[in-house]
Order: structure tokens, then C-alpha cells, then sequence
């Protein structure tokens, strides 16, 4: 795979920030023969052209296989390794690593980066990937942060296409798949702030708790990252408030989010380009960012609350902002928790090239649902779509074009009962057929779930009042039934879970936090320069 110019000419910029150089170490082939080899060789040649401070180094470094490299500085290995040629979404997570390897400063949260630092025994990660997946980057990224953060921890990247035997004999059926001394460690969708706490689990005394918080008295706290929680910052920010965002990942679940074709004034963006986006936007301001960390407690007695975060440390705040969204809702039938990454899935576009000309199933009939099965009916040898109600939710242009497909065929009126598995991996699912009330099974290789969202409210279930659904009750100014405790976007009642409508509950959350403030705190130190800075 040859870099094209444009790619060159980024690169060159990117490598002008190298403060030290840095050895790419390509392992000989010997007698091991592999059809990607020539390609990657050209592929690091090219890669290291753009800088004197880049080198391709040949020799036996003990590495997995001729597909096989790491990076080295000043002859000492940094613990990053990538087994396969990092195109695709990997070839970030290779210029990122370089950066950070040549000096460019890791952008982990400080406490985060700390406690990484604490781990005194050899770890070494083996992630398991797809150069179609987007959310493996985060993944292989956020772990070679660590190993460059500690050398008792090595990372290696491996793409599970070139490596076949290995895929085949741990059973891996989806990505990202991250094993720990050969363990399985987590796999499917997981973020830094999920990869953070299972460290924790893994290594104990990473954790040393605070007795008193090291940042003053906030006056507003925002939990959760996305289109909601941002815009809720800004604003606080804007009004001159001393102003906190927690985050396990900026952007929330606009990063799984492929094209994006109705946010008024933008025609067309992608996930990762709008999150990106969101963070400038954030940087114009002076917010304090905790992201890559999740909250533990919150404690919202009468005055100021104390938030206790995953590294231990504690904000102290005047009012909270929730706004921590969504994730995938799940069947909670026998057999899909279990299997989840052998055979069960949620992301169509990062698995589906692990069923390539197998027999898959699609549980949903909404927009997302028909979505998938067109997604994979290209992929699949069929696709099997099960709807719970008599008729299909997705629009009518989706439901024709899935009707109009040879390999999909659609169920309704159905109820998924069970997910059955032998020998490890998903060989089908048993379903009641809801008129004739008949038992029924459908021999399948692989279950796509896609039955809507789940609001993210566990953090507050217990202080404030929720729906049935767990979904935060508001009235028109967000506030929640907690004097101080405002709510926004996904997590709340507020009805139509789109970005857009997101953004303006973010902001009137502030502004409803703004106004409670000039009246509980008004004889506070602050009220003077707030009210200056609201002028």
C-alpha cells in the first residue's frame, strides 16, 4: 500500500513535532513467509520518508511474525506494537503513537495518567481488530497510551484478518477483542474510561482516594460529553461560571455515529468530525475537562454536592448538569450477555466482516434495524430481521428496500426467547411466534441486536426521580426533582433523541443552573463576577 501525496505531505507536518526520533523495528521474515509483507515494508517506508527523525529498522526483535513492528527510541522499545499493516481507522492510532513515543504529550486525563503510572507488574495487551471498525481506535489507542505511560505495559494491535489461526483458535467473532496475559480482558464496544476501571479491577492499590477535592468550588459540573453535555459547558462558561465537564469519552455516542444529514446549517458531517468539532468549540473557553473517567458517587445533600470520581478524586459543585445519554438497549434474554463478541454483536459496520457469507440475524424493525440488515445482506449470505410488533417501525423507503432484497427476510410479530450457543459461538436463536403462540428455532451464526437505547441514568437513579425506563424526569427548564440537579439531552424525558434537540436542552440546562444560582448563592463570592460577566 503505497501513501498518497496529500497523506505524505500531512505526515511531514505532523513529524515536524517529533522532539525525538523514533525507530520503527520491522521484524525479518526468516523462513516465515506472509502475502502482506512486501506491502507493509513499502507502506513504513513511505511512512518514515517524511522526516529524518523517523527510521524503519530491519532485524529479529522477537516480534509476532513478518507482519510484525514496534517502535523503539534511543534503542529502547516503548511497548507499542502493531502485528498487520495500520491502514484504515488504525492508521491514527500508528501516527498518534509515533507522536506521543517522539514527545508530543499524551492527552490522557493527569489522573488518569497517574494511575497508569502506579501499575508495578508486566502487563501485556493483545487487541484484536478490523480496519472497517471505528470503534477499535479508541481502543488500541487508549492502550498504547498506557504502555508509553509505563514500561511494565506492552500493546500490541493485531488485525485479526491476517492472523486467521490465531482468531480461529481463540474463537473471536468480533472486535474490538482485548486479551491481558492471554486472558480475555474485554471485548465489543469499550471505551478508555471502561478500559480505566477494569485496569483498576485488575491491578489493586491503582486508587488513592481524596479526602478534599483539588479544584475550588464549582459552580456547575457537567456529566457526559456529548451534543448535550458540551453545549451545557459553553454556556455555563459563557456566563463567566466556574465550570467542570466529566466525560468518559468526548462526544458520547456521536462517535459511533457514521453520517449525520440533519443538524441544521451543517448538510452533512460524520461522528468523529462533530465530536471533534464539540471539542474546539470547548477549548475557546476556560472549562475544566475530566475525561477517560467515569463517577462513582454523587452526594447531593443541602448545599454544594461532592462528586467522587473512578480515580478518586472529588469536585465539589454548586449544581450538576446530567447529561450522559444513551447506550445500545440489550434483549435480556438467555444467552446474548454471554456471548456478546462470540457471535452476538450491536455494531453492524464493525462486525459484519466477521460473517461474511454466514447466516445472521437482526433483532429490531426500526430505522436502525432495516439499516443493519441492508448493511449486512451485503456482507452475509442472509440476514434474518425479527420484529416484536405486527409491523415494521423503519420508514417506508427502507422497509422497500429490504423487501426488495433476495437474502433478507423479515419476521414480525415475534418475540426472541433465546440465543443459543455450542462450543463457544452463537449457532442460533429459539423465538415464539406471537399469533399462533408456536415455539420456533432458526439455525444462525451471528445475532446483530438493534432494539433502540438505554438512558445512562445509574449515576443519579437513587437522588432523583426517573421514569419506569430509567429516563430523568424534567419539566421545561430541565430541572429535576433535586433543587440544584438539572438534566439534558438522551438521559432525560425531553421527547425526539436528536442531536439537535440535545444542543438546546444543553444550553437551557445551564441557563436554568445560572438563574437557580443567582438566587440560592447571591451573597456568594462569585455572584459579583457572575453577574458582570452576564452583562
Amino acid at each position: 500500500m503505497r501513501l498518497t501525496k496529500d497523506i505524505l505531505a500531512t505526515l511531514t507536518e505532523y513529524a515536524s513535532r517529533l522532539e525525538a526520533a523514533v525507530q520503527l523495528r520491522l521484524q525479518e521474515p526468516g523462513a516465515e513467509a506472509h502475502p502482506k509483507r512486501e506491502e507493509l515494508e513499502t507502506f513504513l517506508a513511505d511512512f518514515c520518508s517524511v522526516s529524518d527523525q523517523l527510521e524503519l529498522i530491519h532485524g529479529d526483535f522477537g516480534l509476532r511474525g513478518p507482519v510484525s513492528f514496534d517502535l523503539c527510541v534511543d534503542g529502547q522499545p516503548q511497548g507499542v506494537l502493531f502485528s498487520g499493516v495500520p491502514g484504515g481507522h488504525e492508521f491514527n492510532s500508528l501516527v498518534l503513537a509515533v507522536l506521543n513515543a517522539g514527545g508530543v504529550p499524551i492527552k490522557l486525563d493527569e489522573a488518569v495518567q497517574k494511575l497508569v503510572g502506579r501499575v508495578d507488574e508486566s502487563l501485556h495487551f493483545e487487541v484484536f481488530v478490523s480496519l472497517s471498525c471505528h470503534n477499535c481506535p479508541d481502543v488500541v489507542q487508549t492502550l498504547n497510551q498506557f504502555a508509553l505511560l509505563n514500561g511494565q505495559i506492552r500493546s500490541e494491535m493485531i488485525d485479526g484478518g491476517l492472523f486467521p489461526d490465531v482468531v480461529e483458535a481463540r474463537e473471536i467473532q468480533g472486535v474490538p477483542s482485548v486479551y491481558l496475559n492471554g486472558e480475555l480482558f474485554a471485548n465489543g464496544k469499550v471505551d478508555a474510561a471502561k478500559l480505566v476501571e477494569k485496569l483498576i479491577e485488575q491491578v489493586p492499590g491503582l486508587i488513592e482516594v481524596q479526602s478534599e477535592p483539588e479544584l475550588p468550588l464549582q459552580d456547575v459540573t457537567v456529566i457526559g460529553g456529548g451534543p448535550a453535555g458540551v453545549s451545557a459547558a459553553i454556556y455555563a462558561a459563557r456566563k463567566g461560571l466556574h465550570t467542570t465537564l466529566v466525560t468518559d469519552r468526548l462526544g458520547g455516542q456521536l462517535k459511533d455515529t457514521l453520517g449525520i444529514e440533519n443538524l441544521i446549517s451543517v448538510p452533512y458531517t460524520t461522528g468523529p468530525e462533530l465530536s471533534g468539532a464539540l471539542l474546539n468549540h470547548m477549548d475557546q473557553y476556560d472549562i475544566t475537562l475530566k475525561e477517560n473517567v467515569s463517577v462513582e458517587q454523587i452526594e447531593a445533600v443541602h448545599g454544594p454536592k461532592r462528586v467522587t470520581l473512578s480515580t478518586g478524586e472529588i469536585i465539589d459543585t454548586k449544581t450538576l448538569v446530567i447529561a450522559t445519554g444513551a447506550r445500545w438497549r440489550e434483549l435480556g434474554v438467555p444467552g446474548e450477555k454471554e456471548n456478546i463478541g462470540n457471535g452476538v454483536a450491536f455494531c453492524p459496520h464493525c462486525d459484519g466482516p466477521f460473517f461474511k457469507g454466514k447466516d445472521v440475524a437482526v433483532v429490531g424493525g426500526g430505522n436502525s434495524g432495516i439499516e443493519a440488515a441492508l448493511d449486512l445482506c451485503n456482507i452475509a449470505s442472509s440476514v434474518t430481521v425479527f420484529e416484536f410488533l405486527p409491523d415494521l417501525k423503519a420508514d417506508d423507503v427502507l422497509v422497500k428496500q429490504a423487501q426488495s432484497r433476495d437474502n433478507i427476510t423479515i419476521h414480525t410479530n415475534v418475540a426472541v426467547q433465546e440465543i443459543t450457543a455450542e462450543g463457544g459461538k452463537v449457532n442460533g436463536l429459539n423465538y415464539l411466534d406471537r399469533a399462533s403462540e408456536a415455539s420456533k428455532a432458526q439455525t444462525l451464526d451471528g445475532v446483530f441486536v438493534q432494539i433502540g437505547l438505554i438512558p445512562n441514568s445509574q449515576c443519579v437513579r437513587d437522588l432523583v426521580d426517573v421514569t419506569q425506563y430509567g429516563e430523568i424526569v424534567v419539566d421545561d427548564k430541565c430541572r429535576t426533582s433535586v433543587d440544584g440537579i438539572f438534566a439534558c439531552g438522551d438521559v432525560t424525558t425531553t421527547p425526539y433523541k436528536q442531536i439537535i434537540i440535545s444542543m438546546g436542552e444543553g444550553a437551557k440546562a445551564s441557563l436554568s443552573a445560572f438563574e437557580y444560582l443567582l438566587t440560592e448563592y447571591a451573597e456568594a463570592p462569585q455572584a459579583e463576577e457572575v453577574l458582570e460577566a452576564s452583562a
